[in-house]
């Protein structure tokens, strides 16, 4: 019979650090592991936060990589990220993830899943249960300790800020919704990008110039879209630069679609 093993599913964030500590609490360090898959394209402050909060709760900390970055799986694969699909998450997170479950089930453990999914999120619940019941070759309990205890995201961030004394990741109070990715989640919409643009010319720069080079390599193949059409972050940047952002009219464009790695 195998041995449970409680596995919190580290994004980086304020709601999975959360999630590890409560995990501790019921279960103990000895029968728990933080775990993170690293995409590589990580704010540097991000690793400083999550080696901050291992270190607050003592618990061990597997940080694990596919040395791809996302542009890399993209050129592979043939297929630019966008809203819809990003199999940057499948190669990076997800495969990285159902290889450490065998790996432990290999090793006489039995994992148990804990994500940061707060009660605003809970109709993602559903779907990530299912989603890791078919993923493995067998299913994995999930498991949603802010949904059960109702916590809400920005408790969190004042408990670790004011109680543990740790400083959130910096894309947080640079206002960005998640801390994932460096800002260049290709999962993104029109006013994430605006609001890279604005926060991180730099940044948006970097994913211009890898959209443009998938292009060449793809045809028309875009990260955004706008009322169902393709739309460059060169065209994009354009009109933010001119003022003129065309007003747009399906709200799905705007928002960023949580993927796999903000489960983590």
């Amino acid at each position: 019979m195998r041995k449970t093993k409680h596995i919190a599913m580290f994004s980086g964030g304020a709601a999975s650090a959360y999630v590890a500590y409560l995990m501790v609490q019921t279960h103990g360090l000895e029968n728990c592991l933080l775990f993170f898959t690293d995409t590589l394209w990580e704010h540097p402050d991000n690793y400083r936060f999550m080696y901050d909060i291992a270190d607050y709760i003592g618990i061990e900390f597997k940080h694990v990589m596919d040395t791809r970055t996302p542009e890399t799986v993209f050129t592979e694969t043939r297929f630019l990220g966008n809203s819809r699909l990003a199999k940057c998450s499948s190669e990076l997170k997800v495969r990285q993830t159902v290889l450490f479950i065998e790996e432990l089930r290999d090793e006489g453990y039995e994992p148990i899943l804990y994500f940061g999914i707060g009660p605003h999120e809970k109709h993602r619940q559903e779907n990530l249960t299912e989603f890791y019941a078919h993923q493995p070759l067998e299913p994995v309990e999930t498991r949603f300790p802010l949904i059960d205890s109702n916590l809400k995201d920005k408790n969190l961030k004042e408990v670790i800020e004011n109680e543990w004394k740790i400083r959130l990741p910096k894309m947080y109070y640079l206002g960005f919704s998640h801390a994932n990715c460096g800002g260049r989640c290709v999962r993104g919409g029109l006013n994430h990008y605006e609001h890279l643009y604005k926060t991180w010319p730099e940044v948006y720069t970097q994913q211009e110039e890898m959209e443009n080079r998938l292009r060449e390599m793809l045809g028309d193949v875009t990260i955004l879209k706008r009322d169902g059409s393709p739309l460059t972050l060169k065209q994009y940047r354009e009109e933010l630069e001119a003022g003129i952002c065309k007003k747009n009219m399906n709200p799905e464009d705007d928002d960023t679609v949580p993927c796999v790695c903000i489960f983590n």
